[in-house]
Protein backbone atom coordinates (compact mmCIF):
# COMPACT_ATOMS: atom_id res chain seq x y z
CA UNK A 1 0.00 0.00 0.00
CA UNK A 2 1.29 3.59 -0.64
CA UNK A 3 0.41 6.90 1.09
CA UNK A 4 0.67 9.88 -0.01
CA UNK A 5 -0.07 13.52 1.45
CA UNK A 6 -1.07 15.81 -0.84
CA UNK A 7 -1.01 19.83 0.30
CA UNK A 8 -2.86 22.34 -2.36
CA UNK A 9 -3.17 25.87 -2.57
CA UNK A 10 -6.25 26.33 -4.36
CA UNK A 11 -8.17 29.63 -5.11
CA UNK A 12 -9.96 31.21 -1.98
CA UNK A 13 -13.19 30.58 -3.49
CA UNK A 14 -12.76 26.81 -4.32
CA UNK A 15 -12.13 25.51 -1.28
CA UNK A 16 -15.60 23.35 -0.73
CA UNK A 17 -16.54 22.57 -4.30
CA UNK A 18 -12.47 21.41 -4.91
CA UNK A 19 -12.99 19.49 -0.87
CA UNK A 20 -15.87 17.69 -2.41
CA UNK A 21 -14.53 16.82 -5.68
CA UNK A 22 -11.28 15.61 -4.54
CA UNK A 23 -13.74 13.52 -1.59
CA UNK A 24 -15.02 11.67 -4.60
CA UNK A 25 -12.09 10.27 -6.29
CA UNK A 26 -10.93 6.51 -6.44
CA UNK A 27 -7.74 6.62 -4.57
CA UNK A 28 -8.56 9.73 -2.09
CA UNK A 29 -9.27 8.10 1.62
CA UNK A 30 -9.49 11.78 3.34
CA UNK A 31 -9.62 15.44 2.02
CA UNK A 32 -8.83 18.46 5.04
CA UNK A 33 -9.33 21.96 5.02
CA UNK A 34 -6.18 23.54 6.63
CA UNK A 35 -4.69 26.45 8.03
CA UNK A 36 -1.52 27.87 7.27
CA UNK A 37 0.45 27.71 4.01
CA UNK A 38 -1.90 25.16 2.22
CA UNK A 39 -5.47 25.44 1.74
CA UNK A 40 -6.23 21.60 1.89
CA UNK A 41 -4.55 18.07 2.94
CA UNK A 42 -5.57 15.50 0.75
CA UNK A 43 -4.71 12.01 1.57
CA UNK A 44 -4.20 9.31 -1.20
CA UNK A 45 -3.56 5.28 -0.40
CA UNK A 46 -3.08 3.15 -3.32
CA UNK A 47 -1.54 -0.28 -4.39
CA UNK A 48 1.25 1.23 -6.80
CA UNK A 49 3.53 4.05 -7.04
CA UNK A 50 2.04 3.84 -10.81
CA UNK A 51 -1.50 4.55 -9.42
CA UNK A 52 -0.19 7.45 -7.62
CA UNK A 53 1.55 8.97 -10.16
CA UNK A 54 -2.04 8.43 -12.58
CA UNK A 55 -4.35 9.91 -9.83
CA UNK A 56 -1.90 12.57 -9.26
CA UNK A 57 -1.01 14.01 -12.65
CA UNK A 58 -4.15 12.67 -14.45
CA UNK A 59 -6.80 13.33 -12.19
CA UNK A 60 -5.76 15.99 -9.10
CA UNK A 61 -3.72 18.34 -10.45
CA UNK A 62 -6.08 19.03 -13.64
CA UNK A 63 -8.98 20.12 -11.69
CA UNK A 64 -9.44 24.04 -12.49
CA UNK A 65 -8.45 26.22 -9.04
CA UNK A 66 -5.64 24.44 -7.65
CA UNK A 67 -2.95 26.98 -7.53
CA UNK A 68 0.11 24.58 -6.05
CA UNK A 69 0.95 21.26 -4.89
CA UNK A 70 3.37 19.22 -2.50
CA UNK A 71 3.11 15.82 -2.23
CA UNK A 72 5.01 13.72 0.23
CA UNK A 73 5.31 10.22 0.54
CA UNK A 74 4.51 8.37 3.57
CA UNK A 75 7.05 5.48 4.65
CA UNK A 76 6.22 4.05 7.34
CA UNK A 77 2.98 4.56 9.93
CA UNK A 78 3.89 4.68 13.50
CA UNK A 79 -0.02 5.49 14.68
CA UNK A 80 -1.36 2.55 16.84
CA UNK A 81 -4.36 4.56 16.61
CA UNK A 82 -8.12 3.68 14.09
CA UNK A 83 -7.94 6.31 12.75
CA UNK A 84 -10.90 5.63 10.98
CA UNK A 85 -13.04 4.87 14.61
CA UNK A 86 -11.22 8.05 15.71
CA UNK A 87 -12.77 10.30 13.69
CA UNK A 88 -15.70 8.66 13.27
CA UNK A 89 -19.21 10.46 14.45
CA UNK A 90 -21.16 7.05 15.16
CA UNK A 91 -23.37 7.29 12.21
Amino acid sequence: MVTAIVLLKVKRDSVNSIADTLADMAGISEVYSVAGKYDLAVIIRVKTNDDLALIVTESLLKIEGIIDSETMMAFKVHSKHDLESMFSLGQ
